[in-house]
């Protein structure tokens, strides 16, 4: 088996661009460059794609992935470990949902009667929301994607889960306006993405065009879209026309 990037690409649905950049950090070397510098993948380096992929969906960063395909000598041992960690993803992914169940339950509740919110037992809110989730979909902008597996390296559990609720509650607060019928022009669904342009522009320079993918990743990054789904139907193109906008004003 010897298939060019663009194959690999096509098939894993990984951009070529993540793939030269796997390899610039040592994560995923090709099994060979062509003479016209072309990248070409046998089996043993799809199957070490294969395990960067799960591990990703899994919610690690890129250095933690090395680590671990770093470290395995035996294959049928480390997608063994691979199936007990999806497992475990299964059964977060339940609590997950649960939790967005009773979020929703509880505004609809309120809705009908014209009632505040009540949160009873704060802590609900967040069950089965994985620390690491943010990185997913990040494929697609790697730098970013390395400068946020930094940033997280570099903090305690309660600081990243700190970040990992306030970004859920940004999604939670969109959704209300969207379910409130607010189009994004308005003022309060573009104070939300302004604070998430400037949460990601601390990390590492985003241009408007790279927002813009971000946006658009939030409808066609399949991991991207289900965490908006999951808060409300429709929420991902809300937050891609809000971005869109909100793009629109900054330097080109």
């Amino acid at each position: 088996m010897d298939l060019p990037i663009a194959e690999v690409a096509r098939l894993s649905g990984v951009t070529a661009r993540t793939l030269r950049h796997y390899d610039e950090i040592g994560l995923l070397p090709p099994a060979r460059i062509a003479a016209n510098g072309h990248r070409h993948y046998g089996e043993g380096q799809l199957l070490r794609l294969q395990q960067i992929l799960v591990l990703r969906t899994l919610g690690l960063g890129l250095p933690e992935i090395g680590r671990i395909v770093g470290e395995q000598v035996d294959e049928v041992e480390a997608l063994r470990g691979h199936h007990r960690r999806l497992l475990a993803e299964r059964d977060r992914l339940d609590a997950l949902a649960a939790t967005v169940a009773r979020t929703l339950a509880d505004l609809e509740r309120s809705r009908e009667d014209g009632s505040p919110m009540t949160i009873n037992r704060p802590e609900n809110l967040f069950e089965g929301i994985h620390p690491a989730r943010y990185q997913d979909g990040l494929g697609d902008f790697p730098e970013l994607a390395e400068a946020t597996a930094r940033r997280t390296d570099g903090m305690d559990l309660a600081e990243v889960e700190r970040g990992q609720r306030e970004r859920t509650a940004v999604m939670i607060r969109l959704a209300e306006l969207m379910v409130s019928g607010v189009p994004v022009a308005d003022g309060a669904v573009q104070a939300e993405v302004d604070a998430q342009f400037r949460s990601l522009t601390s990390l590492h320079p985003v241009s408007a065009d790279e927002f813009r993918a971000m946006g658009r990743a939030c409808v066609r990054q399949p991991e991207w879209r289900a965490a908006h789904e999951a808060i409300a139907p429709g929420l991902a193109e809300y937050q891609q026309a809000a971005i869109e906008l909100y793009a629109a004003g900054l330097p080109a």
